[in-house]
C-alpha cells in the first residue's frame, strides 16, 4: 500500500493563467509562499527607500517659488507673479494638509484606509475653495499664470519619488 499522498488533481481551468503563477518556471510546480516572521519584515521594511509627504509638499513648494520668480521677470507691476504665487499655494497648502492628516494617524488598516479618504475630500474641498475665491483674492489675477503654476505644482510630485533614496544596505 503506498503511503505517500497524491497531490490532488487540477481543474481544467487551472490552466489558463500558468505562466503568471510561476509554475512555468519551476517545472510545473507552484511556488511556495513563505510568510515573513516579524524581524524579516522589520528588516526587509529598513531596506525599502520611503519618501516622505512633507518631501513632496516641500518640493512642490520649491517648484512653486521658481513660478513666482518667473512671473515676476515676465511682468512690470507683479500681477503674473502673485497669481502663479496663489496657484502655488492652492496646490501646497491643502497638500500640507492631507500630508499632516496621513502623518497623525496611527491604527488598522481600514482606519487609515478611511482617514486618508477623508483627508483627501478635505483637501480637494481646499483646492476647490482656493480657485472659487481666486478673483477675489489676487488683483489682476492672471488665469493662465494661477494655472500653470498649478499644473508646475502638481507635476513635481512625480520627480520627489525619483529622489527617494536607493536601498539602504
Amino acid at each position: 500500500m503506498n503511503s505517500k499522498p497524491q497531490p490532488p488533481s487540477r481543474p481544467e481551468w487551472a490552466d489558463w493563467n500558468e505562466e503568471s503563477s510561476g509554475e512555468a518556471e519551476s517545472g510545473g510546480h507552484p511556488e511556495k509562499f513563505k510568510a515573513l516572521t516579524r524581524e524579516q519584515a522589520q528588516a526587509l521594511r529598513k531596506t525599502l527607500p520611503t519618501l516622505s509627504p512633507w518631501r513632496v509638499v516641500a518640493a512642490q513648494a520649491v517648484a512653486g517659488l521658481v513660478c513666482v520668480l518667473i512671473g515676476w521677470l515676465f511682468s512690470a507691476g507683479g500681477a503674473l507673479a502673485w497669481s502663479a504665487l496663489y496657484g502655488a499655494a492652492a496646490v501646497v497648502v491643502p497638500n500640507a494638509l492631507l500630508a499632516r492628516g496621513m502623518t497623525k494617524q496611527g491604527g488598522n488598516a481600514v482606519a487609515a484606509a478611511a482617514g486618508f479618504l477623508v483627508w483627501e475630500m478635505l483637501k480637494i474641498a481646499a483646492a476647490i475653495g482656493f480657485l472659487l475665491i481666486a478673483a477675489k483674492v489676487v488683483p489682476h489675477l492672471s488665469w493662465p499664470a494661477l494655472l500653470a503654476a498649478m499644473v508646475v505644482c502638481m507635476k513635481v510630485s512625480w520627480f520627489a519619488l525619483l529622489w527617494r533614496g536607493r536601498t539602504r544596505n
